[in-house]
């Protein structure tokens, strides 16, 4: 345990990418949950980036469990058919000790794809974090690709829900929710929000509300259509001194700031 949350405060941050401490624990949080109770299943996520997200998910996971990796990988020029945003996700893996396996890459515009595509490398989904494309197409493309690859008690983490730089993707998130109507949120967090279908709402909404990693984080109870949330507040004194931590290179003390 304390690997990965070195893993999380430490090497994490030595790649590019957004992900921060407070998600970083509700994706551990949730896998463990998912873990203890045998709910099996691969993982993926749209958006790699760099792989910051993916690195993570590839770390709590078990070396036998398969993590896809959806993902344009178009920035900076192509040399030998990679572009460099391609090349540097696949060091970050080899620096890091979690080579990335190929077969278990698609480059391409994941809202061409369909749930096929997913299943056929790596099985139901247990686990899906998508963080592609902003606009409402996108949305409403990559959360129907989701329910048809989702395991019935995967979860799925959309990223930037109600930024106010990306107002679509709230406005997709939503349709999602109240059109299928089998999907519930059960947790948000300043950048993400966290869904489920509804057997398994009170179950993850548990595992959010006990998790010994989630205990530093204000639990606000909420509700989003019709759902009760888990909203997890992340002081601002605590973001500043983490911060401060990380700037003069003091990992361990930005860990224990998040006990």
């Amino acid at each position: 345990m304390a690997n990965i949350r070195k893993f999380i405060f430490h090497d994490l941050r030595t790649i590019n990418g957004y992900i921060d401490p407070p998600d970083a624990l509700v994706f551990l949080s949730i896998l463990e949950s998912q873990h203890e109770r045998d709910l099996k299943g691969g993982l993926a996520e749209i958006g790699v980036f760099f792989g910051r997200s993916y690195f993570l998910m590839r770390k709590i996971t078990a070396p036998d469990e398969k993590v896809l990796a959806i993902d344009l990988f178009d920035l900076g020029d192509p040399s030998d058919g990679r572009s460099t945003q391609y090349q540097q996700f696949i060091d970050n893996g080899m620096r890091l000790g979690l080579a990335v396996d190929e077969n278990l890459v698609i480059v391409g515009d994941s809202t061409k794809l369909v749930a096929k595509d997913i299943v056929d490398r790596v099985g139901k989904l247990r686990f899906f974090s998508i963080d592609g494309g902003h606009m409402l197409s996108d949305i409403t493309a990559d959360s129907h690709l989701a329910e048809g690859a989702l395991a019935k008690h995967g979860v799925i983490a959309f990223d930037d829900t109600f930024n106010p730089a990306w107002p679509e993707v709230t406005v997709g998130v939503a349709d999602f929710l109240r059109k299928s109507n089998r999907y519930s949120a059960f947790c948000m967090t300043k950048y993400k929000t966290y869904v489920c279908r509804n057997e398994f709402h009170d179950g993850y909404l548990a595992a959010i509300e006990s998790a010994p990693h989630l205990r530093p984080f204000e639990h606000m109870e909420t509700e989003f259509l019709g759902a009760k949330v888990v909203r997890l507040h992340d002081p601002f004194h605590r973001r500043i001194l983490h911060e401060i931590a990380n700037r003069l290179g003091l990992s361990a003390f930005s860990e224990r700031v998040y006990r």
